[in-house]
C-alpha cells in the first residue's frame, strides 16, 4: 500500500519551495523554483508543475498524492487566492487555487497566508506542540506573521488578520512595497537589514567591509556574517533591527498575551545577534503584568517551517 502524502508548497518573496509531507511530518523529498523569474503567472505555474513531477517521478510506486497545501504572502483562506501581494510580480487578485487545479484536476487544494501556513506547520510539528496561544514571525524578504488564539488560527473577517508586518512603526518612515510607509518590516526584514545597514554607514565612520559592497549585491547574511567577525556597523545595524521587532512584539503581547513567540526564516538564522535585541526591547516595553512571561524562540522544524505548515492545512482540511 502507497504511503500516503501531503504536498506542501511555500511560495516566498524569492523562492517557492515544496515538499512531500505524510500524516506523521516524515519529510519525504522537496524542491524549489525561483518564484520572480517569470512575469506571467501562467509560465510560473507550468515551471512549479514540471518540478513537481520531476521530483515525483521516481517516487510515483511509493506514495500517493492526496491533496495539495500552499502558503503564500496574501494568500486568501477563504477565496484561495493570493491578493496584491507587495513581495510578488503578480499584484493584482490571482485565484491560485482555481488556476493550480488545471494542472491537478483530481486533488484538493487548500490556501493560507505564507506565515499562517509556518503558524500551522509550527502549531503541529514543531516547538509550539500543546500550545494554544502563540504568534509565529517569518523574517525573510518581507515580514510575515500568524497568531494562534485558544488552538486556533486567527484568520478574521476576510482571511487577512495578523499582518503585524504591516503595522505602522514610524510614522513617515521607510517607503513599503505595500504603498504605504513606516510598515514594520521595512525595519525587520533582510530588505530592512540592507536598508539599516547603509543608514549605520551613514551615521558612523566605523570601517567596514560592507562599505565595499553595492546595495544591489548586498545580503542580510552578509550583514549577519560581518556582524559574527565584530564589524560595528553590522552589529549596530542588528542591534537597531532587534529594537524594531522588540518594540513590536510587546504590542502584540498586550492583545494576545502568547504563551511564546517563534521566529522563522532566513533573518531567524542570525541566532543572538537578533534574538538578544529583540528580547531586550520586548521586557523593555511589555506590561508589567507580562513581564518575563513570554518565550521568545527560534522554530524547531528541521526543515521549511511553511511547508509542513501547508501540508498540515491538508490533513487538517480533510480530516484524515
Amino acid at each position: 500500500m502507497k504511503r500516503q502524502v501531503a504536498l506542501g508548497i511555500d511560495i516566498g518573496g524569492t523562492n517557492t519551495t515544496f515538499g512531500f509531507i505524510d500524516r506523521e511530518g516524515n519529510y519525504i523529498a522537496d524542491g524549489n523554483i525561483e518564484t520572480q523569474k517569470h512575469e506571467d503567472i501562467n509560465d510560473y505555474l507550468k515551471e512549479l508543475y514540471l518540478e513537481i513531477e520531476k521530483v515525483l517521478d521516481p517516487l510515483r510506486e511509493e506514495i500517493e498524492m492526496i491533496g495539495i497545501g500552499i502558503g503564500a504572502p496574501n494568500g486568501n483562506y477563504y477565496k484561495g487566492s493570493i491578493e496584491f501581494a507587495p513581495n510578488l510580480r503578480w499584484h493584482d487578485v490571482i485565484p491560485l487555487c482555481d488556476m493550480m487545479k488545471e494542472f491537478y484536476p483530481q486533488l484538493p487544494i487548500f490556501l493560507t497566508n505564507d506565515a499562517n501556513a509556518a503558524a500551522i506547520g509550527e502549531m503541529i510539528y514543531g516547538g509550539a506542540k500543546g500550545m494554544k496561544d502563540f504568534i509565529m514571525v517569518t523574517l525573510g524578504t518581507g515580514l510575515g506573521s500568524g497568531f494562534v488564539a485558544n488552538g486556533q488560527l486567527i484568520y478574521g473577517s476576510d482571511g487577512f488578520a495578523g499582518e503585524l508586518g504591516h503595522i505602522i512603526v514610524s510614522p513617515n518612515g521607510r517607503q513599503c512595497g505595500c504603498g504605504r510607509n513606516g510598515c514594520l518590516e521595512t525595519y525587520v526584514s533582510a530588505t530592512g537589514v540592507k536598508r539599516t545597514a547603509y543608514k549605520m554607514m551613514a551615521k558612523y565612520n566605523y570601517p567596514s567591509d560592507l562599505r565595499l559592497v553595492p546595495f544591489n549585491e548586498m545580503t542580510a547574511k552578509m550583514v549577519s556574517e560581518a556582524a559574527q567577525k565584530g564589524d560595528m556597523i553590522a552589529i549596530n545595524t542588528f542591534k537597531y533591527t532587534g529594537k524594531m521587532l522588540g518594540e513590536a512584539l510587546a504590542n502584540m503581547v498586550a492583545i494576545t498575551s502568547p504563551e511564546a513567540i517563534f521566529l522563522f526564516g532566513g533573518l531567524a538564522k542570525a541566532g543572538p545577534l537578533l534574538f538578544e535585541p529583540t528580547k531586550d526591547h520586548m521586557e523593555m516595553n511589555v506590561l508589567k503584568i507580562f513581564a518575563n512571561k513570554v518565550k521568545l524562540l527560534p522554530s524547531q522544524l528541521d526543515k521549511n517551517a511553511a511547508i509542513y505548515g501547508a501540508a498540515a492545512l491538508v490533513w487538517n482540511e480533510l480530516k484524515m
